[in-house]
């Protein structure tokens, strides 16, 4: 049998009758323009025999509440429509459910999209909906070890899609302006990128995984290839395995980073001294020294080291465009980012 044909004799959504799709309306730059879109969406859907209702968000983490009510509702299906911030919520709502989510990419960059080559058109995607396949997913979670909870990370832990990391890129989600994001995209982190490397001190890691020790300055935690904008960062991880591909870098100045831009650009990251590459289902973080060391998930802040970083099996069914990715094909991109 093609591999074609079987990847789509996974469940068929064809017996989902309803939908709830939750959207950002204060997210991204075309904002008006794109509430017409979903529009289109909700119509296209309708012709395909699934009723949808729309539920706007109204509050940093609303998009987890909304998930978690139409769970109870046992509504056929959620629909994330937004970028990584909103899919992340969303995620975390839905969770150890059976309830599957689909998405229409939006917002200020959508990593998921591009892993699974869904185009940046939101009537576009609309129609992949129904002829997509449900796969079932492990998700990661990132747990705080030392109490130091917060609204965006619970005692719990918070789960995560795509990829997760600690240092100078925790430093620049968390330092990342909202008024200049919501206004100027992903140049917002673009600038706070520049500033973290004028002023960032590359403090220093301990990284535990599989009985082993590693010293880092940044670690990155990956479920999917893509890491954001045009990067690949983690190119051996996979949604569809129950394990992260972890990549660290060792090195501790601006020069050393700086240095690293070009090979990050041309696909060469793996060639540089003090990179290093590996596979596993958990690991834990936590600081070497006095400075703190900030992580995010899915681009959303979740303060400070230390932090265990696992997978967590068969934790989320996601729907996935019914052609296969094939080894070597390349995701499609979003906007310009």
């Amino acid at each position: 049998m093609p591999l074609e044909c079987a990847f789509r004799t996974s469940i068929v959504p064809n017996d989902i009758k309803d939908a709830l799709l939750i959207y950002n309306p204060t997210s991204g730059r075309r904002r008006g323009r794109r509430f017409g879109e979903i529009e289109q969406a909700v119509r296209i859907l309708k012709e395909t025999g699934v009723t949808t209702e729309l539920a706007p968000t109204f509050a940093p983490n609303s998009a987890t509440q909304i998930a978690r009510h139409a769970v109870e509702q046992r509504r056929g299906m959620v629909i994330a429509c937004g970028g990584d911030g909103t899919i992340n919520e969303v995620v975390n709502g839905l969770a150890g459910s059976q309830t599957p989510m689909a998405i229409l990419p939006a917002g200020t960059a959508n990593i998921l999209a591009k892993e699974l080559r869904i185009p940046w058109d939101i009537p576009h995607a609309a129609r992949m909906i129904p002829n997509a396949v449900v796969r079932r997913i492990a998700l990661g979670i990132a747990v705080p070890l030392d109490g130091n909870v917060s609204a965006a990370l619970p005692r719990e832990g918070r789960y995560f899609l795509s990829v997760a990391g600690a240092g100078p890129d925790g430093a620049i989600v968390n330092g990342v302006h909202a008024g200049l994001k919501k206004h100027t995209g992903v140049l917002a982190y673009w600038a706070e990128g520049f500033r973290q490397l004028m002023s960032y001190n590359f403090a220093e890691m301990r990284i535990q995984s599989h009985g082993e020790e590693r010293r880092a300055t940044i670690i990155v935690v990956g479920r999917t290839k893509h890491y954001g904008g045009p990067f690949k960062i983690t190119i051996g991880a996979d949604l569809f395995e129950d394990n992260f591909e972890f990549l660290t870098y060792a090195k501790n100045s601006r020069f050393a980073y700086a240095s690293c831009l070009p090979a990050l650009w041309m696909g060469k990251l793996r060639t540089r001294e003090g990179i290093d590459a590996w596979k596993a289902d958990h690991s834990i973080c936590e600081p070497a020294g006095e400075h703190p060391v900030y992580a995010q998930v899915d681009g959303e802040p979740v303060g400070r080291l230390p932090l265990s970083f696992r997978i967590v099996p068969d934790a989320l069914s996601l729907l996935i465009p019914a052609r296969p990715i094939l080894p070597g094909r390349h995701a499609a991109g979003g906007p310009a980012e």
